[in-house]
């Protein structure tokens, strides 16, 4: 079954607009688990405008099942990490004023700096999964940079299954064989939602887990974080 890891960057903004600590993002990310999420997916930038880096040391504490970082690999993001030790960390291209993550690395461009940084990270038994977009050269290049998984950037995917899904997905499943023929774990996330999270799940073979955040976060404000956990989670089931 493909794991959900729950990315509560959102909760954090929240908490950020009006100070102090309300909601508490270490009891959210307990919470989740609780509610059958498989994992936290964090996302800290040094602007510290979501999850800050105390967070990430608070919920390293806490985080019972899988804890993923993400980010863009400077020398503070790799400090932050190398310290906390998570299960996993994704290595995401964004710019300091990125609004989100919006595309994947060029691992064929950046191929000797991922290599360098994918072992300092597995020196330390950390695991490592690299931001691609889904195409198969990307993929293939992560897999020389030595990482042990890809993301695929979903969002194209998002933006066009309602008008067309076998056409949204078809690169996805391209880029899923290659991943399999390169003996890569296969991670997923951006826009994943509840509309279009099954058809993914159904259709993208070796899928073993996705991060959502933003799209789950919004569920929840109607349906509840424990019920909406529920059918994201549901939705991951064949």
């Amino acid at each position: 079954m493909t794991r959900l890891s729950v990315n509560i960057n959102k909760v954090a903004t929240l908490r950020n607009a009006r100070g102090g600590n309300i909601p508490n993002v270490v009891q959210v990310a307990i919470d989740c688990e609780k509610f059958g999420a498989q994992g936290i997916t964090v996302h800290p930038r040094p602007d510290g405008r979501h999850i800050r880096y105390e967070d990430v040391a608070a919920l390293r504490r806490v985080v019972a099942t899988e804890f993923n970082i993400e980010g863009n690999p400077e020398p503070s993001f790799v400090d932050l990490t190398l310290k906390v030790q998570p299960e996993q960390v994704t290595l995401v291209p964004d710019t300091h004023d990125a609004l989100t993550s919006n595309a994947g690395w060029d691992t064929k461009k950046h191929a000797a700096f991922l290599r360098d940084i994918t072992q300092t990270f597995k020196r330390k038994g950390i695991r490592v999964s690299i931001f691609v977009d889904a195409l198969p050269d990307m993929v293939r290049g992560a897999a020389e940079a030595g990482a042990d998984r890809v993301e695929l950037y979903t969002e194209p995917y998002a933006a066009q299954y309602a008008r067309q899904r076998e056409t949204a997905v078809a690169p996805f499943v391209a880029a899923a064989l290659t991943a399999a023929e390169c003996g890569l774990g296969l991670n997923a996330g951006h826009d994943l939602n509840l509309s279009n999270l099954h058809y993914f799940r159904t259709e993208v073979s070796g899928l073993l887990e996705v991060s959502i955040g933003h799209a789950l976060i919004s569920d929840a404000l109607y349906f509840g974080l424990e019920e909406t956990i529920k059918k994201y989670v549901k939705e991951l089931e064949i």
